[in-house]
């Protein structure tokens, strides 16, 4: 379903009604019925409407998800809802994702800075780039939001890597590689990973296995799971990974999980044993997925499964 209000607005400020459109333009009645019924019409007749409009094509129609948890995300995040599910997303997701890899923010530290931009009282022994990375994990997030149903690619990946490092102290060394693939190894876990020279051709390798087609949670995961053996970046591996899982499961309308702090023993033991046991880190994830279906229950948001 296509969302037709900002062409209703530009017809409005030139006092024009949508059957002007055929005697200025010359389009069929049939192609202004499609309008009226919020149907896709011809990329020819956008590019005339918005040549006519002097304006770009998402400043006349928008693509309405089908996907009621996406669909709630976009509509409370482009009216600036505060207190509904986008808003417990963007603290939630944020605060776990970030204090699994070692953060010192708490909940409440993270819940100030998405409301207000401040950090209030205690917060002076909190290391700068934790706070500079929640900042950027709420941008990360809206990212994900703003392209869930873009195609999963090598551009997408790193550019969710450069939003979550950017300005950070690690982004002024030299070696590393903010938006790129690691210079240098690294591990995870004590776990040898993918060398710097082998990366490229890894996370392609990934992606052409993992395809276009529809995906289950457990492909998801196992995504997931292969992506975090890669471990491409120098630093940001496991937050981009959770994100790119979040952006997954609402490209094919599953509902997302957050893996929470309280649970990172089961996620990392779930990571380990994942070749012996896919058991262990599906379960993990499909217990943050019931901790975010209570959320969705409790702003009454419908859901498949």
């Amino acid at each position: 379903m296509y969302a037709y209000s900002g062409l209703n607005q530009k017809l409005k400020e030139k006092g024009l009604k949508k059957s002007n459109l055929s005697e200025t333009l010359g389009i069929s009645s049939r192609t202004i019925a499609k309008i009226a019924k919020n149907e896709k019409i011809a990329d020819n007749v956008l590019h005339r409407l918005c040549d006519f409009f002097a304006c770009d094509k998402k400043d006349l129609v928008v693509e309405v998800s089908s996907n009621s948890v996406l669909r709630a995300l976009r509509e409370e995040k482009a009216a600036k809802i505060s207190g509904g599910l986008y808003h417990e997303t963007q603290v939630r997701l944020t605060y776990n994702s970030n204090r699994i890899e070692g953060s010192r923010l708490t909940e409440d530290q993270t819940r100030l800075i998405f409301e207000t931009r401040t950090i209030g009282a205690g917060g002076a022994d909190i290391p700068v780039d934790d706070i500079i990375e929640t900042a950027n994990h709420f941008r990360a997030v809206d990212f994900v939001i703003d392209n869930a149903e873009a195609q999963l690619t090598e551009s997408l990946i790193k550019e969710l890597h450069r939003i979550l490092k950017t300005g950070t102290q690690d982004s002024s060394l030299p070696w590393f590689n903010v938006g790129d693939y690691k210079a240098r190894a690294n591990t995870v876990g004590g776990m040898e990973t993918v060398a710097p020279e082998r990366v490229a051709d890894a996370v392609q390798g990934l992606l052409k296995r993992y395809g276009a087609a529809e995906h289950s949670l457990e492909d998801i995961v196992e995504f997931h799971y292969e992506f975090e053996c890669i471990h491409p970046f120098q630093d940001g591996n496991g937050r981009v990974g959770r994100l790119i899982a979040f952006k997954e499961c609402l490209k094919y309308g599953i509902v997302p999980f957050i893996i929470e702090d309280a649970k990172k023993s089961y996620y990392y033991r779930g990571l380990r044993e994942w070749k012996n046991e896919r058991g262990f880190l599906l379960g993990t994830c499909l217990d943050g997925q019931d901790t975010y279906k209570r959320l969705l229950d409790y702003f009454g948001i419908k859901y498949d499964g």
